[in-house]
């Protein structure tokens, strides 16, 4: 069959008489159909995407990818291992001190800074952009609480072990098979495993404080396997308290109550009703609290408000007037009030204040890299990760996930152990395309 089509090269047929044109050869129409084989790309690349055929068919890019594959195992047992060192939010010292030493194994430049940020950096070969990949280690759980892994089949259940302790393990899985395949990117390629991300991203807001100018790109490794969240939730946390004199049951007749306040307030707040096109918004009273004794009217008492909109103006709108229900039910009662502001991280926008941003390419290459896995995708205008530190400093930055799993910041959360394999494969895939590729090495 070859040898008949290579009898009949395409330039010259294209030169043929009509009757030849109208009866073509069928040897003919096999080398047409096989140069038409040949010219389609193998991965459908979206405009602005930097993820192509090239850096798929990269020799050391395939090799990290096998390495991936072949020491998936090895990987999970990490994870769990990983999971099993208690991380609440300010006490990730141990868990720290364990990513340091696998980076420094690694070869990266590695530090950690005055809050406990571990960085690693992987240096490129010049004339590349600078791309940042961040994995939170700090959980919710308190450090008493039982993190041992059990399994379940392919689940694994423990607390943490879906947020974050996947992607910690995913990090140091891509910087080995990266290091085992010789990938060499052009851009200088950091891994920075944050600290205090479930307080506010204090981590990732004080590195990026801290290195001005140094990213070109960020990526946080965080979320569910499929999403791309280029935008950023605001979140206020704020907690109000009503304060009193007190009194005892007996003599507590007619007396300013702080109690009776909140009640007030907590009334007023929920007659708000959130406007439509802006961006929408929610918010909750997650905690309520005060008060020492059951026979007598408390002197402070307190709530707190989760309040949350992807429009910077709305939130702002909103938490101004909660504050202004909140003063006007204290008054109502004669008890005093105070506002004690626990975090507030500002909004990234609503998708049409986003603008183009959905076109960037650290969009549209994670988008193609999670399709190229067959993983179902869509991008979304929004998030709360450390990404949204980037977000609001205008700086290109997205949220890509680390598997898939559920229940976080419960005692029942759980992972699928199978899932991370291709969420850190997309992560070699992102480095790849973002930091760019050296020297291409194609398989032949």
């Amino acid at each position: 069959m070859f040898g008949q089509v290579a009898q009949y090269p395409i330039f010259t047929y294209l030169f043929q008489t009509t009757a030849m044109l109208r009866y073509p050869n069928p040897a003919m129409l096999v080398a047409i159909a096989l140069l038409q084989v040949a010219s389609t790309p193998l991965t459908a690349q979206t405009a602005g995407s930097r993820f192509s055929d090239q850096v798929r068919e990269n020799r050391t890019v395939q090799d990290a990818v096998q390495w991936i594959d072949d020491n998936y195992d090895a990987q999970v047992e990490e994870w769990i291992l990983i999971t099993e060192i208690p991380a609440k939010s300010t006490m990730e010292q141990a868990r720290g001190a364990y990513v340091r030493a696998q980076m420094e194994a690694e070869g990266l430049e590695v530090s950690t800074d005055s809050i406990g940020n571990v960085t690693g950096i992987r240096r490129g070969a010049g004339g590349g952009q600078t791309v940042v990949f961040a994995a939170h280690m700090d959980t919710v759980h308190p450090q008493d609480t039982d993190v041992s892994v059990t399994r379940d089949g392919d689940i694994l259940r423990a607390p943490g072990i879906f947020d974050n302790s996947a992607s910690v393990a995913n990090m140091l899985a891509t910087i080995r098979a990266m290091n085992r395949a010789g990938v060499r990117t052009q851009g200088d390629v950091i891994f920075v495993a944050t600290v205090q991300e479930e307080l506010g991203l204090v981590g990732m807001n004080y590195w990026l404080d801290n290195n001005p100018g140094v990213t070109d790109m960020l990526v946080a490794m965080d979320g569910g396997l499929g999403g791309v969240s280029y935008g950023a939730l605001g979140i206020y946390w704020t907690r109000y308290w009503f304060r009193g004199e007190g009194s005892h049951t007996n003599s507590s007749t007619g007396k300013p109550h702080p109690v009776r306040a909140l009640s007030e307030a907590v009334d007023r707040i929920y007659e708000l009703e959130i406007p439509e096109g802006q961006g929408g918004a929610v918010f909750n009273i997650g905690m309520i609290g005060g008060g020492k004794i059951f026979n007598g009217i408390p002197q402070d008492i307190f709530f707190t408000m989760d309040l949350r909109s992807v429009n910077p103006a709305l939130l702002d709108s909103l938490d101004a007037e909660i504050e202004s229900r909140v003063g006007a039910a204290a008054r109502d009662h004669k008890v005093q009030w105070d506002v004690e502001r626990v975090q507030q991280m500002p909004a990234g926008g609503t998708p049409e204040q986003l603008g183009d941003r959905a076109d960037h390419p650290v969009v549209v290459t994670a988008l193609d890299v999670y399709n190229s896995l067959d993983i179902p995708t869509r991008g979304r205008p929004s998030g709360s990760t450390d990404g949204n530190a980037g977000v609001v400093r205008g700086i290109p930055s997205i949220a890509v996930g680390r598997g898939t799993g559920g229940d976080q910041h419960t005692l029942t959360e759980y992972a699928d152990g199978t899932s991370a394999r291709k969420a850190t494969i997309a992560i070699i895939y992102l480095a790849a395309s973002l930091a760019g590729v050296a020297s291409v090495a194609s398989i032949s």
